[in-house]
């Protein structure tokens, strides 16, 4: 619930205070999600990446090393979403971790 309160719209007057992870099913959309759902979500959203990075990168690499004729095909990529919650240091995951590992760590601070 706290990445909820801190990407809340509504209160912040944003438009931009949203984050949206595509896990294999499609959006989770729920009032509020929990931190044991955001894992599951991310989860499942480097499975989507991977399995993209096979079916469609590698895959278009090979018939244009091969000169098969194919069409391009346009994919969501949220490489953006997942460098935001897992990138070193920086990323959601890594700035929670940290927080973890201080003694007088705390949700508040984080």
């Amino acid at each position: 619930s706290r990445i909820n309160e801190l990407i809340d719209s509504e209160s912040s007057g944003s438009a931009a205070g949203f984050i949206g992870v595509l896990d294999i099913f499609g959006f989770e959309v729920f009032q509020t999600n929990s931190f044991e759902q955001l894992c599951i979500n991310f989860a499942n959203e480097m499975l989507q990446q991977q399995f993209n990075l096979d079916t469609f990168r590698f895959q278009q690499a090979e018939y244009e090393a091969e000169g098969v004729p194919w069409a391009h095909i346009e994919y969501e990529d949220n490489a953006a979403v997942i460098e935001l919650l897992a990138k070193r240091r920086v990323g959601a995951f890594a700035l929670l971790e940290e927080e973890c590992r201080l003694q007088a760590g705390s949700a508040d601070a984080f």
